[in-house]
């Protein structure tokens, strides 16, 4: 799987993608994540590539032409399945999304910033507009990592075992029982007698029952689905 993510500040992303699963995956040849900086493709030796909005209002606005340069260039190279932006009135990610994600081969994250990008780039280019959540960060980078981890820690061989992926949090809509490890016994708060027995079935129906009663505590949301 290939990911190319276009941004003004490439530097962001060193700390996530240099270590744990994202950088794992890169080692096996599992994924491939590809950093263009934005201003490769700069208007002027300035560097520009942002502007401000037409009709006045503060914040600068990212121009189409190197957008659209960066992304030409990308597509003159390969297929894209989807062209992702990171922006406030997206869909919000979750993990069906990533689950689909994680069948394709390439993807490209363009990260807003500053007041975001030009609306023209959004309607010619973009195929997928994602936000993390509701409120609003400095620029897309950190949610483009984010969504980079969630897909690349489901990519076949990246887990250790690659059945973790599926009993996480919000797998079937619900989200994962509470998990012990030792001692059985922490200051007189002890693991349950089930997860104990050996009995299989009873630990599995068990964790089923926390995982329902958990989802409907805490997010009884994701059963309305």
């Amino acid at each position: 799987m290939r990911i190319d993510i276009i941004t003004v500040q490439p530097a962001l992303f060193e700390g996530p993608f240099t270590c744990s699963m994202v950088k794992r995956a890169q080692d096996k040849g599992l994924a491939t994540v590809n950093l263009i900086n934005l201003k490769d493709y700069a208007l002027n030796r300035y560097g520009q590539v942002d502007d401000y909005q037409f009709g006045g209002g503060a914040g600068m606005v990212l121009m189409c032409e190197p957008i659209a340069n960066a992304i030409e260039d990308l597509q003159k190279q390969r297929t894209y399945q989807e062209i992702i932006y990171t922006c406030p009135d997206g869909e919000i990610w979750n993990q069906k999304i990533a689950n689909t994600y994680s069948t394709y081969e390439n993807i490209i994250i363009l990260c807003g910033h500053y007041k975001g990008i030009d609306q023209r780039i959004r309607d010619i280019f973009v195929t997928k507009e994602i936000s993390i959540g509701d409120f609003v960060l400095t620029g897309g980078e950190l949610p483009a990592a984010l969504i980079t981890d969630s897909i690349v820690r489901l990519l076949p061989g990246v887990l250790g075992n690659e059945e973790s992926a599926l009993t996480d949090s919000f797998q079937d809509d619900l989200l994962a029982p509470p998990v012990y490890t030792r001692p059985a016994d922490f200051r007189g708060h002890k693991v349950p007698e089930v997860l104990l027995s050996g009995h299989f079935k009873n630990i599995d129906d068990w964790r089923m029952e926390q995982s329902i009663q958990l989802t409907q505590t805490k997010r009884p949301d994701l059963l309305d689905h």
